[in-house]
């Protein structure tokens, strides 16, 4: 049997605590125990981000596909724009992943598992990709910003500093491609 002294760096010599490690499989490290988060707190903060993976999946392949099959008028700036927004999303799926594990949680990584719970619904083969694909982008983010605001909440009341400057930081960029492409969708006036 081990023993840990764990002392906080607020905690005076006679406040330090003791953890007792029974067997191996008790010396996995539960990073909450480090991290200083209520388990309970943060389970609504882990499912809150396990819906946001599953969207933010479907929303890459979705733009994947926009990528590949986009034609005609435009076609070399929209191109470049589905690839800059997959390889955005490709980032943003990582860290969320990695929050995941951080907070205690198991992300999911099977597409089939991703397309139960999504509330993105995937495109067809065979997408307009041009305006009507940007539009889909545009309600796409709207529905991930809704997301990002209510994982702010429930961050906010586990105290999770973390979570919720990654979600502030998804919010500042993906407002910022809101304008953006509202902009480039908006008919020149006459």
């Amino acid at each position: 049997m081990w023993e840990i002294r764990i002392r906080s760096i607020f905690a005076s010599e006679k406040e330090t605590k003791r953890v007792t490690i029974k067997n191996r499989k008790e010396q996995v490290m539960n990073t909450l125990n480090y991290l200083g988060l209520d388990e309970k707190k943060v389970a609504n903060v882990v499912n809150g981000l396990s819906q946001l993976l599953a969207d933010l999946q479907v929303f890459y392949s979705n733009l994947r596909g926009f990528h590949w099959n986009v034609k005609g008028k435009g076609f070399f700036t929209l191109h470049a724009k589905y690839e800059e927004l997959y390889n955005d999303v490709a980032g943003k799926v990582d860290e969320v992943a990695e929050r995941i594990l951080q907070l205690g949680g198991t992300p999911e990584s099977r597409y089939s598992e991703y397309l139960k719970v999504a509330r993105v619904k995937e495109e067809g083969n065979d997408p307009e990709c041009g305006r009507e694909g940007m539009m889909k982008v545009l309600d796409t983010l709207a529905l991930l910003i809704g997301q990002e605001r209510k994982l702010v909440e429930l961050a906010g009341e586990a105290n999770d500093e973390v979570t919720t400057a990654l979600m502030d930081d998804y919010l500042k960029s993906q407002e910022k491609t809101v304008w953006m492409l509202a902009a480039f969708l908006s008919k020149k006036p006459e």
